[in-house]
Formats: C-alpha cells, structure tokens, sequence
C-alpha cells in the first residue's frame, strides 16, 4: 500500500497520463486538484471500509483500521491546508490593484 500524502501527484506524467499525449493546457491545476481530491476520497473510502470489516468481525485487526484511518486522517488535513492556500492566494489576489 502507497502513503496516500506522498502519492499526491503533481505532474501529469506522474499521475499515470504520458507526457506525449497531454499539452500545458490539456492538463491544468483544476485537473491536478481534481486528481488529489479523488485520491483523498480514495484513501477515506478504503478506511471506511476496514472500519466496516473491523466491526463485522472480517478478521481485520484494529492496528490496520487505525493505520488507515490515520491515513486518511492526514490525507484530509493536507488537502484542507492546500484549500486553504488556494483561497488564501484568491483573497489576496483580490486586494491588489491593477
């Protein structure tokens, strides 16, 4: 299993997309944040799922559970602190005078 916070890809290549297929323009920051965003959604849904497989009794162990939950716990605040710099950025863009 990948840590979810350090597979947060910032380049298309990286995120699985050939570098030959994808201009500047095809591949932007709202596809970037969009692909983050799906990843964190990823990693919370696969925590909720050992939760659910820890309360049935499926054989997973509270060590794994809380590992995953963590994890998503963290993947959560990174994408809050990137909002928050984004809108962060917005509001300070918007006080400047052209």
């Amino acid at each position: 299993m990948t840590d979810p916070v350090s597979s947060l890809r910032i380049l298309p290549n990286q995120a699985g997309v050939s570098a030959a297929k994808v201009t500047p323009r095809e591949w932007g920051f709202n596809e970037t944040l969009r692909s983050a965003m799906d990843q964190v959604e990823q990693v919370q849904n696969s925590a909720d799922g050992k939760i659910a497989a820890l309360l049935e009794g499926n054989g997973v162990d509270v060590h794994s559970a809380m590992i995953a939950v963590e994890k998503a716990d963290l993947s959560f605040q990174l994408m809050m602190q990137v909002r928050n710099k984004i809108v962060s950025a917005y509001q300070e863009i918007s006080r400047m005078q052209f």
